[in-house]
């Protein structure tokens, strides 16, 4: 086949609305801002947005828009932290079709909830709710789910979550659509059931969730060895990032380069009993320690290990306060309509010249009225303790960190208790908290700050320096400073806020120079979007999956033109 002739835009978008229906498709910019900028970075024009209502009216825009000659984004709830599911600038070399999946949100049960198959805007949020009356659980519990996350967008994303023993979203169990390098474009059916030989066909049975019995496969639906992985502390490697290459496998990893229809995944049985030891410490070699034995001496692994710096604590105790509250109060089922709300509220106001931040603001302050939200217990080892591990086990792994943790605490520079119940819940909304605290520390000090630098790295297994020092000019240019992060995986979020009149891309750069120096990989959960350029390794995935460069260009900061061409100049 040969490169397709550019279609006249009308000819295509009438094309378009004769597939979904006028009503989906959108080309004024008020109607489809939300979906052109992105949820922190990113953005830039379209030439339309196009919301399909079926997988098979989402197979004939795709290939509409591929045999058009545009450019196709595949977006679903657009949460990503890097700009990797919207447009990145205007300097592609064709128009670009954007093509918003979140009204195809089913989900099908697999062997009595065993399995799951999620279409492509099922999110996080719906498939726990799905789950907990059957006592299971997806691969990501409160975190991604409460903004709204959509399921495929992890495994495209190889994404990350806070539970130990899960790593990172994976499956090779999927339905896509690749375009080839002739530009034709192929549905591939590598779910493990037999659903018939057209693409309509194959697509209109996964909808309906009308599915034969799962043919005997070898292939994965989920990370089945992570467990072990994350054991070895003495591997010079960490345990999971966003381009390793032992979890990049198709639809895995693919960030948009290919067209995902369905996924499917297992589930994992909740975990019906559990206790939370919260423990401080001064010392960093103290908790290298304590990750060290468990690691590699405990018969059961935690279901969750996460650290918070004091500073961190304290942003979040000011700035997180609100989403604490709402949590606590209304659930966390709720959060993706809050988020949803204030997206609408912040577009109004920027239109009507009150700027984006007004809506935080008024959160800010009324939650600034409300009383004391942590655990006197909590705010005490914050008083005494610099750096904080919330430690959640289940099962047999209670009393084997009970007796453990009762050996090693109290010690010359940290302590523990176990938490109350409801001590435990508020450790770790506390610990989610945190994660939003910077971008409304951000919205709040306007004056102050100049913007927000967020990078999220994987330490080496066998590391034992996790913790930052900055060198002194670098740290002259930061505000503020929180580190916090999955700690037993060696996964670090740090976010710093970037002092008015510095250069934010100057000190993001710095900081790269230093986690290149301490053998980090980065992004370690958010993949590269449009902010980090892809290495090599990567790039080249990406070039197999889409060797026409016509879904998701220029992400990772390779070519945007087609066939993977540079600009001249």
């Amino acid at each position: 086949m040969t490169a397709p002739v550019p279609t006249a835009r009308a000819a295509l978008l009438e094309q378009l609305r004769q597939i979904v229906g006028p009503a989906h498709v959108l080309t004024a910019p008020r109607a489809t801002r939300r979906f052109t900028r992105g949820f922190r970075y990113g953005g830039g024009p379209v030439a339309c947005v196009v919301r399909p209502g079926s997988l098979i009216e989402m197979w004939r825009v795709l290939n509409a828009a591929v045999a058009a000659g545009r450019a196709v984004i595949l977006q679903a709830a657009n949460t990503g932290l890097t700009g990797g599911s919207t447009p990145w600038g205007d300097d592609y070399d064709r128009e670009i079709v954007l093509i918003s999946v979140m009204r195809l949100k089913g989900i099908h049960l697999i062997d009595g909830g065993a399995q799951v198959l999620c279409l492509p805007g099922a999110t996080l949020d719906a498939l726990e709710k799905r789950l907990r009356p059957l006592g299971r659980e997806p691969h990501s519990v409160i975190g991604s789910s409460c903004i709204g996350a959509s399921v495929l967008g992890g495994i495209c994303n190889n994404s990350g979550g806070a539970l130990v023993q899960r790593g990172p979203a994976y499956t090779e169990l999927t339905l896509y659509a690749e375009v080839r390098a002739d530009g034709s474009v192929a549905l591939v059916n590598h779910l493990g059931l037999d659903l018939g030989d057209t693409p309509e066909q194959i697509l209109a049975r996964v909808e309906s969730g009308e599915l034969p019995l799962p043919s005997p496969t070898e292939a994965w639906a989920s990370d089945r060895d992570y467990a072990d992985h994350v054991r070895d502390i003495a591997a010079p490697t960490p345990a999971r990032f966003n381009a390793d290459p032992r979890r990049l496998r198709e639809s895995a990893g693919c960030a948009g380069k290919l067209a995902v229809f369905a996924v499917r995944l297992d589930t994992f049985a909740a975990e019906t009993d559990s206790a939370v030891f919260y423990i401080g410490s001064n010392d960093p070699d103290e908790l290298t320690a304590l990750r060290r034995h468990m690691l590699a001496h405990f018969a059961n692994l935690p279901i969750a290990g996460e650290y918070i710096h004091r500073d961190a604590y304290d942003i979040a105790a000011k700035y997180g306060k609100d989403t604490f509250l709402f949590i606590r109060h209304a659930g966390p089922d709720r959060m993706p309509a809050l988020f949803a709300a204030k997206a609408r509220i912040d577009a109004l106001t920027e239109r009507l010249g009150l700027g984006s931040t007004l809506s935080d603001r008024l959160a800010q302050g009324i939650a600034a009225l409300m009383p004391q939200h942590l655990p006197a217990r909590m705010n005490g080892f914050r008083d005494r303790y610099e750096h904080h591990l919330l430690l959640r086990m289940g099962g047999a792994g209670i009393a084997e960190a009970r007796a453990h943790l009762g050996a090693v605490f109290p010690s010359a520079s940290g302590a523990m208790f176990e938490c109350t119940p409801e001590e435990g819940r508020a450790a770790f909304l506390h610990r989610f908290a945190v994660a939003g605290a910077a971008v409304r520390y951000r919205a709040i000090h306007a004056r102050e700050v100049e913007d927000i630098v967020a990078l999220d790295i994987a330490l080496p297994r066998n590391s034992r320096d996790w913790l930052e020092r900055l060198p002194p000019e670098l740290d002259a240019k930061l505000a503020r400073k929180l580190y916090y992060g999955h700690f037993f995986c060696h996964v670090f979020h740090q976010d710093y806020a970037v002092k008015k009149g510095e250069d934010c891309l100057a000190v993001e750069h710095a900081m790269w120079r230093l986690l290149d120096a301490r053998g980090a990989e980065y992004p370690a959960e958010h993949n590269v979007g449009h902010l980090y350029q892809a290495k090599p390794a990567l790039a080249e995935f990406y070039r197999r999956l889409d060797p026409t460069n016509s879904l998701n260009p220029g992400l990772g900061q390779t070519a945007k033109c087609a066939h993977w061409h540079m600009p001249e100049g």
